[in-house]
Protein backbone atom coordinates (compact mmCIF):
# COMPACT_ATOMS: atom_id res chain seq x y z
CA UNK A 1 0.00 0.00 0.00
CA UNK A 2 1.35 3.38 -0.89
CA UNK A 3 1.99 5.46 2.23
CA UNK A 4 1.44 9.04 1.08
CA UNK A 5 -1.95 8.82 -0.57
CA UNK A 6 -5.00 10.72 0.55
CA UNK A 7 -7.50 7.90 0.12
CA UNK A 8 -11.25 8.10 0.11
CA UNK A 9 -12.57 4.57 -0.38
CA UNK A 10 -15.89 4.39 -2.18
CA UNK A 11 -18.22 2.93 -4.72
CA UNK A 12 -16.90 2.92 -8.27
CA UNK A 13 -19.39 4.19 -10.81
CA UNK A 14 -18.88 5.29 -14.38
CA UNK A 15 -18.40 8.93 -15.15
CA UNK A 16 -21.16 11.23 -16.15
CA UNK A 17 -18.98 12.56 -18.90
CA UNK A 18 -18.93 9.20 -20.71
CA UNK A 19 -22.60 8.41 -20.43
CA UNK A 20 -23.31 8.48 -24.12
CA UNK A 21 -20.73 10.09 -26.35
CA UNK A 22 -19.53 6.88 -27.92
CA UNK A 23 -22.32 6.29 -30.40
CA UNK A 24 -24.79 4.65 -28.06
CA UNK A 25 -27.30 2.61 -30.03
CA UNK A 26 -30.89 3.67 -29.63
CA UNK A 27 -32.42 0.26 -30.05
CA UNK A 28 -35.79 -1.17 -29.15
CA UNK A 29 -39.30 -0.78 -30.40
CA UNK A 30 -40.78 2.51 -29.17
CA UNK A 31 -44.29 1.05 -29.13
CA UNK A 32 -46.13 0.57 -25.87
CA UNK A 33 -45.04 3.92 -24.48
CA UNK A 34 -48.40 4.33 -22.81
CA UNK A 35 -50.15 7.61 -22.17
CA UNK A 36 -47.99 10.57 -21.49
CA UNK A 37 -48.67 12.41 -18.28
CA UNK A 38 -51.35 15.11 -18.63
CA UNK A 39 -48.88 17.51 -17.07
CA UNK A 40 -46.62 17.35 -20.14
CA UNK A 41 -48.13 18.98 -23.16
CA UNK A 42 -45.67 19.65 -25.92
CA UNK A 43 -42.17 19.90 -27.34
CA UNK A 44 -41.89 22.40 -30.17
CA UNK A 45 -38.86 22.92 -32.37
CA UNK A 46 -38.84 26.73 -32.16
CA UNK A 47 -36.66 27.95 -29.28
CA UNK A 48 -37.94 30.48 -26.76
CA UNK A 49 -35.96 32.48 -24.21
CA UNK A 50 -34.78 30.57 -21.15
CA UNK A 51 -37.16 31.15 -18.27
CA UNK A 52 -35.13 29.64 -15.43
CA UNK A 53 -34.71 31.87 -12.40
CA UNK A 54 -32.89 31.60 -9.09
CA UNK A 55 -35.41 33.39 -6.90
CA UNK A 56 -36.45 30.28 -4.97
CA UNK A 57 -39.93 30.15 -6.49
CA UNK A 58 -41.42 27.94 -9.17
CA UNK A 59 -44.47 28.36 -11.34
CA UNK A 60 -46.24 26.21 -13.91
CA UNK A 61 -46.98 25.97 -16.78
CA UNK A 62 -43.28 26.18 -17.58
CA UNK A 63 -41.72 26.62 -21.02
CA UNK A 64 -37.95 26.47 -21.23
CA UNK A 65 -35.40 25.84 -23.96
CA UNK A 66 -32.88 23.03 -23.63
CA UNK A 67 -29.40 22.60 -25.10
CA UNK A 68 -30.78 21.31 -28.41
CA UNK A 69 -32.85 24.46 -28.94
CA UNK A 70 -36.04 22.53 -28.25
CA UNK A 71 -38.74 24.15 -26.14
CA UNK A 72 -39.99 21.86 -23.39
CA UNK A 73 -43.37 22.73 -21.91
CA UNK A 74 -44.61 21.32 -18.60
CA UNK A 75 -48.10 22.08 -17.38
CA UNK A 76 -47.33 20.88 -13.85
CA UNK A 77 -44.38 19.42 -11.93
CA UNK A 78 -43.44 15.99 -13.32
CA UNK A 79 -44.31 13.03 -11.13
CA UNK A 80 -42.37 10.32 -12.97
CA UNK A 81 -38.78 11.21 -13.88
CA UNK A 82 -36.10 9.16 -15.61
CA UNK A 83 -32.45 10.25 -15.55
CA UNK A 84 -30.09 9.01 -18.24
CA UNK A 85 -26.89 9.97 -16.39
CA UNK A 86 -25.94 9.66 -12.73
CA UNK A 87 -25.17 13.37 -12.40
CA UNK A 88 -28.84 14.20 -12.95
CA UNK A 89 -29.90 11.56 -10.45
CA UNK A 90 -27.41 12.87 -7.89
CA UNK A 91 -28.85 16.36 -8.27
CA UNK A 92 -32.43 15.17 -7.81
CA UNK A 93 -31.41 13.33 -4.65
CA UNK A 94 -29.90 16.56 -3.35
CA UNK A 95 -33.11 18.45 -4.12
CA UNK A 96 -35.27 15.97 -2.22
CA UNK A 97 -37.03 14.80 -5.39
CA UNK A 98 -35.87 11.18 -5.27
CA UNK A 99 -39.39 9.85 -4.69
CA UNK A 100 -40.39 11.04 -8.15
CA UNK A 101 -37.48 9.33 -9.90
CA UNK A 102 -38.64 6.07 -11.49
CA UNK A 103 -35.60 5.24 -13.62
CA UNK A 104 -31.82 5.61 -13.29
CA UNK A 105 -28.71 4.17 -14.92
CA UNK A 106 -26.66 1.48 -13.26
CA UNK A 107 -23.97 4.03 -12.47
CA UNK A 108 -26.25 5.82 -10.02
CA UNK A 109 -26.33 2.72 -7.82
CA UNK A 110 -24.39 4.47 -5.05
CA UNK A 111 -27.47 6.61 -4.33
CA UNK A 112 -29.75 5.30 -1.62
CA UNK A 113 -32.87 3.58 -2.91
CA UNK A 114 -31.86 3.21 -6.55
CA UNK A 115 -32.26 -0.57 -6.34
CA UNK A 116 -36.01 0.08 -6.27
CA UNK A 117 -35.91 2.12 -9.48
CA UNK A 118 -35.94 0.82 -13.04
CA UNK A 119 -32.44 0.30 -14.38
CA UNK A 120 -32.58 1.99 -17.79
CA UNK A 121 -29.00 1.18 -18.82
CA UNK A 122 -28.48 -0.66 -22.08
CA UNK A 123 -26.47 -3.87 -22.30
CA UNK A 124 -23.53 -1.85 -23.66
CA UNK A 125 -23.11 1.90 -23.38
CA UNK A 126 -25.95 4.34 -22.92
CA UNK A 127 -29.56 3.65 -22.07
CA UNK A 128 -32.19 1.32 -23.43
CA UNK A 129 -34.97 3.29 -25.10
CA UNK A 130 -37.32 0.38 -24.42
CA UNK A 131 -36.52 0.45 -20.69
CA UNK A 132 -36.95 4.21 -20.51
CA UNK A 133 -40.30 3.99 -22.27
CA UNK A 134 -41.33 1.13 -20.00
CA UNK A 135 -40.76 3.31 -16.94
CA UNK A 136 -43.54 5.59 -18.28
CA UNK A 137 -41.84 8.91 -17.42
CA UNK A 138 -43.45 12.27 -17.90
CA UNK A 139 -39.97 13.83 -18.04
CA UNK A 140 -36.58 12.43 -19.05
CA UNK A 141 -33.52 14.35 -17.88
CA UNK A 142 -30.60 13.82 -20.25
CA UNK A 143 -27.30 15.50 -19.36
CA UNK A 144 -24.79 16.33 -22.06
CA UNK A 145 -23.20 12.89 -22.16
CA UNK A 146 -26.48 11.37 -23.34
CA UNK A 147 -26.73 13.62 -26.38
CA UNK A 148 -26.61 10.76 -28.87
CA UNK A 149 -29.90 9.29 -27.67
CA UNK A 150 -32.02 12.38 -27.11
CA UNK A 151 -33.72 12.26 -30.51
CA UNK A 152 -34.37 8.53 -30.24
CA UNK A 153 -36.08 9.09 -26.91
CA UNK A 154 -38.15 11.90 -28.36
CA UNK A 155 -39.12 9.78 -31.35
CA UNK A 156 -40.44 7.26 -28.83
CA UNK A 157 -42.91 9.88 -27.63
CA UNK A 158 -41.04 10.99 -24.52
CA UNK A 159 -40.53 14.50 -23.20
CA UNK A 160 -36.80 15.06 -22.85
CA UNK A 161 -34.85 17.97 -21.41
CA UNK A 162 -31.24 17.91 -22.58
CA UNK A 163 -28.73 19.79 -20.42
CA UNK A 164 -25.66 21.53 -21.86
CA UNK A 165 -22.18 20.41 -20.88
CA UNK A 166 -21.02 21.57 -17.46
CA UNK A 167 -17.38 22.61 -17.61
CA UNK A 168 -17.26 24.82 -14.52
CA UNK A 169 -18.76 25.08 -11.06
CA UNK A 170 -20.91 27.96 -12.29
CA UNK A 171 -22.30 25.63 -14.96
CA UNK A 172 -23.21 23.09 -12.29
CA UNK A 173 -25.02 25.78 -10.33
CA UNK A 174 -26.96 26.70 -13.48
CA UNK A 175 -27.88 23.05 -14.06
CA UNK A 176 -29.07 22.74 -10.48
CA UNK A 177 -31.23 25.84 -10.83
CA UNK A 178 -32.71 24.49 -14.06
CA UNK A 179 -33.39 21.11 -12.47
CA UNK A 180 -35.19 22.83 -9.62
CA UNK A 181 -37.35 24.74 -12.09
CA UNK A 182 -38.20 21.60 -14.05
CA UNK A 183 -39.32 19.61 -11.02
CA UNK A 184 -40.83 22.43 -8.96
CA UNK A 185 -38.07 22.46 -6.33
CA UNK A 186 -36.63 25.93 -6.78
CA UNK A 187 -36.11 26.64 -3.09
CA UNK A 188 -34.24 23.36 -2.65
CA UNK A 189 -32.09 24.16 -5.68
CA UNK A 190 -31.24 27.58 -4.27
CA UNK A 191 -30.31 26.00 -0.92
CA UNK A 192 -28.19 23.33 -2.62
CA UNK A 193 -26.32 25.93 -4.65
CA UNK A 194 -25.78 28.05 -1.54
CA UNK A 195 -24.29 25.05 0.27
CA UNK A 196 -22.05 24.27 -2.71
CA UNK A 197 -20.85 27.85 -3.06
CA UNK A 198 -20.14 28.13 0.66
CA UNK A 199 -18.09 24.93 0.57
CA UNK A 200 -16.18 26.13 -2.50
CA UNK A 201 -15.44 29.49 -0.87
CA UNK A 202 -14.20 27.75 2.28
CA UNK A 203 -11.92 25.50 0.25
CA UNK A 204 -10.66 28.39 -1.88
CA UNK A 205 -9.71 30.23 1.30
CA UNK A 206 -7.89 27.15 2.58
CA UNK A 207 -5.85 26.84 -0.61
CA UNK A 208 -5.39 30.53 -1.43
CA UNK A 209 -1.86 30.90 -0.07
CA UNK A 210 -0.39 27.49 -0.80
CA UNK A 211 2.28 26.50 -3.28
CA UNK A 212 0.06 24.52 -5.66
CA UNK A 213 1.42 21.13 -6.73
CA UNK A 214 1.39 20.42 -10.47
CA UNK A 215 -1.09 17.61 -11.03
CA UNK A 216 -2.50 15.32 -13.70
CA UNK A 217 -5.61 13.15 -13.91
CA UNK A 218 -4.77 10.23 -16.25
CA UNK A 219 -7.66 8.30 -17.77
CA UNK A 220 -5.90 5.50 -19.60
CA UNK A 221 -4.67 5.14 -23.17
CA UNK A 222 -2.78 8.41 -22.91
CA UNK A 223 -5.98 10.40 -22.37
CA UNK A 224 -6.11 12.92 -19.52
CA UNK A 225 -8.50 15.50 -18.16
CA UNK A 226 -7.61 18.82 -19.75
CA UNK A 227 -8.82 22.39 -19.55
CA UNK A 228 -12.39 23.62 -19.83
CA UNK A 229 -13.65 20.63 -17.84
CA UNK A 230 -15.43 20.16 -14.54
CA UNK A 231 -12.53 17.98 -13.42
CA UNK A 232 -10.00 20.78 -13.83
CA UNK A 233 -12.33 23.16 -12.00
CA UNK A 234 -12.47 20.97 -8.89
CA UNK A 235 -8.73 20.29 -9.05
CA UNK A 236 -8.00 24.01 -9.04
CA UNK A 237 -10.40 24.79 -6.19
CA UNK A 238 -8.79 21.97 -4.19
CA UNK A 239 -5.34 23.48 -4.58
CA UNK A 240 -3.87 21.64 -7.56
CA UNK A 241 -2.61 23.04 -10.84
CA UNK A 242 -3.61 20.83 -13.77
CA UNK A 243 -0.57 20.55 -16.04
CA UNK A 244 -2.89 19.55 -18.92
CA UNK A 245 -5.14 22.59 -18.55
CA UNK A 246 -3.74 24.14 -21.73
CA UNK A 247 -5.33 21.34 -23.76
CA UNK A 248 -9.11 21.54 -24.06
CA UNK A 249 -11.35 18.67 -23.10
CA UNK A 250 -9.86 15.19 -22.80
CA UNK A 251 -6.72 15.15 -24.96
CA UNK A 252 -4.50 12.20 -25.71
CA UNK A 253 -0.96 13.15 -24.71
CA UNK A 254 2.20 11.41 -25.78
CA UNK A 255 4.58 9.94 -23.20
CA UNK A 256 7.04 12.72 -24.03
CA UNK A 257 4.52 15.43 -23.22
CA UNK A 258 3.55 13.80 -19.93
CA UNK A 259 7.20 13.48 -18.91
CA UNK A 260 7.86 17.08 -19.90
CA UNK A 261 4.86 18.28 -17.87
CA UNK A 262 6.19 16.13 -14.98
CA UNK A 263 3.29 16.35 -12.50
CA UNK A 264 4.09 16.31 -8.79
CA UNK A 265 0.74 14.66 -8.03
CA UNK A 266 -1.48 12.16 -9.81
CA UNK A 267 -5.22 12.15 -9.19
CA UNK A 268 -6.92 8.76 -9.43
CA UNK A 269 -10.18 7.11 -8.36
CA UNK A 270 -8.65 3.83 -7.21
CA UNK A 271 -5.88 3.61 -4.60
CA UNK A 272 -4.45 0.58 -6.40
CA UNK A 273 -4.95 1.77 -9.96
CA UNK A 274 -2.51 -0.09 -12.24
CA UNK A 275 -1.85 3.11 -14.17
CA UNK A 276 0.28 4.30 -11.24
CA UNK A 277 2.92 1.71 -12.08
CA UNK A 278 2.73 2.24 -15.83
CA UNK A 279 4.84 4.51 -17.98
CA UNK A 280 5.09 7.39 -18.42
CA UNK A 281 3.38 8.08 -15.07
CA UNK A 282 5.73 5.92 -13.00
CA UNK A 283 8.66 8.06 -14.17
CA UNK A 284 7.09 11.41 -13.29
CA UNK A 285 7.87 13.15 -10.03
CA UNK A 286 4.49 11.96 -8.74
CA UNK A 287 5.34 8.37 -9.59
CA UNK A 288 8.82 8.50 -8.10
CA UNK A 289 7.70 10.19 -4.86
CA UNK A 290 4.41 8.30 -4.51
CA UNK A 291 2.28 11.44 -4.42
CA UNK A 292 -1.30 10.46 -5.21
CA UNK A 293 -4.72 11.90 -4.40
CA UNK A 294 -7.58 9.41 -4.46
CA UNK A 295 -11.12 10.73 -4.90
CA UNK A 296 -14.21 8.55 -5.16
CA UNK A 297 -15.04 8.29 -8.82
CA UNK A 298 -18.61 9.58 -8.57
CA UNK A 299 -17.39 12.76 -6.92
CA UNK A 300 -14.52 13.28 -9.34
CA UNK A 301 -16.43 12.60 -12.53
CA UNK A 302 -20.08 13.50 -12.08
CA UNK A 303 -20.75 17.23 -12.51
CA UNK A 304 -23.25 17.79 -9.71
CA UNK A 305 -23.33 19.80 -6.47
CA UNK A 306 -22.37 17.03 -4.03
CA UNK A 307 -19.49 16.09 -6.31
CA UNK A 308 -18.11 19.62 -6.08
CA UNK A 309 -18.26 19.63 -2.29
CA UNK A 310 -16.76 16.17 -1.82
CA UNK A 311 -14.08 16.34 -4.53
CA UNK A 312 -12.76 19.79 -3.65
CA UNK A 313 -12.67 18.98 0.07
CA UNK A 314 -10.89 15.67 -0.48
CA UNK A 315 -8.29 17.26 -2.76
CA UNK A 316 -7.70 20.16 -0.35
CA UNK A 317 -7.21 17.74 2.55
CA UNK A 318 -4.64 15.82 0.52
CA UNK A 319 -2.80 18.96 -0.54
CA UNK A 320 -2.65 20.10 3.08
CA UNK A 321 -1.20 16.71 4.05
CA UNK A 322 1.40 17.01 1.30
CA UNK A 323 2.48 20.39 2.65
CA UNK A 324 3.00 18.87 6.09
CA UNK A 325 4.81 15.73 4.89
CA UNK A 326 8.11 15.87 2.95
CA UNK A 327 8.16 13.92 -0.28
CA UNK A 328 10.22 10.75 -0.67
CA UNK A 329 13.10 12.68 -2.27
CA UNK A 330 13.28 15.17 0.60
CA UNK A 331 11.33 17.99 -1.01
CA UNK A 332 8.15 18.92 -2.78
CA UNK A 333 8.36 19.67 -6.46
CA UNK A 334 5.92 22.25 -7.79
CA UNK A 335 7.32 22.71 -11.29
CA UNK A 336 4.76 22.83 -14.08
CA UNK A 337 5.03 22.45 -17.84
CA UNK A 338 7.43 24.99 -19.32
CA UNK A 339 5.18 26.10 -22.17
CA UNK A 340 6.68 23.89 -24.86
CA UNK A 341 4.23 21.03 -24.31
CA UNK A 342 1.68 22.43 -26.76
CA UNK A 343 4.00 22.25 -29.76
CA UNK A 344 5.38 18.91 -28.64
CA UNK A 345 1.88 17.54 -28.30
CA UNK A 346 1.08 18.45 -31.87
CA UNK A 347 4.23 16.76 -33.09
CA UNK A 348 3.56 13.57 -31.14
CA UNK A 349 -0.06 13.14 -32.10
CA UNK A 350 -1.83 14.46 -29.00
CA UNK A 351 -4.06 16.58 -31.18
CA UNK A 352 -3.95 14.37 -34.24
CA UNK A 353 -7.09 13.93 -36.38
CA UNK A 354 -9.13 10.92 -35.39
CA UNK A 355 -8.78 11.34 -31.63
CA UNK A 356 -12.02 13.20 -31.16
CA UNK A 357 -14.32 13.27 -28.15
CA UNK A 358 -15.95 9.86 -28.80
CA UNK A 359 -12.56 8.18 -28.75
CA UNK A 360 -11.55 10.11 -25.68
CA UNK A 361 -14.60 9.16 -23.67
CA UNK A 362 -14.22 5.54 -24.69
CA UNK A 363 -10.70 5.65 -23.31
CA UNK A 364 -12.06 7.20 -20.12
CA UNK A 365 -14.65 4.47 -19.79
CA UNK A 366 -12.21 1.64 -20.41
CA UNK A 367 -9.69 3.12 -18.01
CA UNK A 368 -12.20 3.50 -15.21
CA UNK A 369 -13.84 0.13 -15.74
CA UNK A 370 -10.42 -1.51 -15.87
CA UNK A 371 -9.63 -0.12 -12.45
CA UNK A 372 -12.51 -2.06 -10.90
CA UNK A 373 -10.77 -5.34 -11.62
CA UNK A 374 -8.00 -4.34 -9.20
CA UNK A 375 -10.16 -3.11 -6.36
CA UNK A 376 -10.08 -5.35 -3.26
Amino acid sequence: MRTQRAVVAGVLVVVALVGGAVGMAAADDPTGAGDRSPGVTSQSAAPVPQTDTDDGTCSFPLSTTDATGRTVTLESPPERIVTTNPSAAQTLWELGARDRVVGVTQYASYLEGTARRTNVSAAGLGVSVERVVGADPDLVMAPNASADQVESLREAGLTVYHFPAATSIADIADKTTTTGRLVGACAAAADTNAEMRAAVNTTRNRTAGIDRPAALYPLGGGFVAGGDTFITAVMEVGGLENVAAEYAGYPQLSDEVVLQADPDVLVVTDPDAPILDEEPYASTTAGRTDRVVVVEVQWMNQPAPRSVVEATTTIADAVAAFEETPSADGGTSTDTADGEADSTASETGAAAPGFGFPVAVLAVLLGLLGATRHRP
